[in-house]
């Protein structure tokens, strides 16, 4: 493993590329773009939230005044929401060089998506599902593009029921179907991976987790909140295992990126290892045949 402190200094310049970062009003996904549109990318934030979209997008361009920013409304709970985002986006752009499919919710009270999925199953694996399914034609067509999963130190809790995907039989509990949400991330990642081994124009698919980092992610958990103020770091750093996964020269379809410090809670980002369970194959085909059964989205 390499000893340097990979930063945003790393990431080579991205002229003419075009990044996707879903939810990226505020915490790790805004860095994401402050950080890209400095390296002369152009952005496209996919949110729900366009009016903080465009503000957003007025405080980094007051900054960088050359950014290239451009605000397209998505909302991962609708299906509906998704597939219009990805006919706006192929209105304005002919490539796709990479997809940080960051968005996500966090032990959140139970809630159901427009569509009927459990919120968070629904917003941080489906939506994203969904979402890169419609984009693939143009991933394939732009050369050398790839793909971000983000999952979380999460996923190690997460132990996914197939049968009862959406917790209708059972007691809900919000941590556990955080966990498995974040570890469906994973199955979906390295998923991807093994459909796409023998496919030349496959966009190359990695994953990052963020560690502890202080975003609005944790508004739901007021003892998380009180941690943050020994254990966390800040989005600037929690940002740099997304990039790595998504910038790295060096980086190998299906590595996962983490920060090397603390149990993986902070520090710079080197890869780093999930779960056993995470890599059980029959799992994961068994949730990518229900994920496009219940989304409609075929890859």
């Amino acid at each position: 493993m390499t000893k340097m402190k990979w930063d945003e200094s790393n990431i080579p310049n991205q002229k003419g590329k075009v990044i996707v970062v879903t939810g990226s009003t505020s915490g790790i996904g805004k860095e994401a773009v402050r950080i890209l549109s400095d390296k002369e990318a152009t952005l496209v934030m996919a949110v729900r939230n366009t009016e903080k979209g465009d503000l957003v997008a007025a405080e980094i361009k007051n900054t960088n005044p050359k950014a290239i920013i451009k605000v397209i409304p998505l909302d991962l709970t609708s299906l509906e929401s998704i597939k219009d985002f990805a006919e706006n986006f192929s209105q304005y752009f002919n490539r796709l060089d990479v997809l940080i499919n960051n968005a996500g919710i966090m032990m959140c009270p139970f809630g159901k998506t427009e569509d009927g999925f459990e919120v968070q199953m629904g917003t941080n694996h489906l939506g994203h599902f969904a979402l890169t399914g419609l984009l693939m034609p143009l991933l394939k067509k732009t050369k050398n593009s790839r793909i971000v999963v983000t999952s979380s130190v999460a996923h190690k809790f997460g132990n996914i029921n197939l049968s009862d995907l959406n917790w209708e039989n059972r007691k809900y509990n919000t941590n556990k179907a955080y966990g498995d949400s974040k570890l469906a991330n994973l199955y979906f990642a390295y998923e991807l991976v093994r459909k796409f081994k023998n496919d030349a124009d496959a966009p190359m698919v990695t994953a990052a987790h963020p560690g502890w980092t202080r975003t609005e992610l944790q508004r739901h958990k007021g003892g998380i909140r009180f941690l943050n103020n020994f254990f966390s770091q800040v989005p600037a750093m929690g940002i740099l295992p997304s990039l790595r996964a998504g910038f790295d020269p060096n980086a190998k379809a299906g590595e996962y990126y983490g920060p090397a410090k603390f149990f993986e809670m902070q520090g710079y980002p080197v890869k780093v290892k999930s779960n056993k369970l995470s890599h059980d194959e029959e799992i994961a085909q068994k949730l990518w045949d229900l994920s496009e059964i219940i989304t409609g989205v075929k890859y």
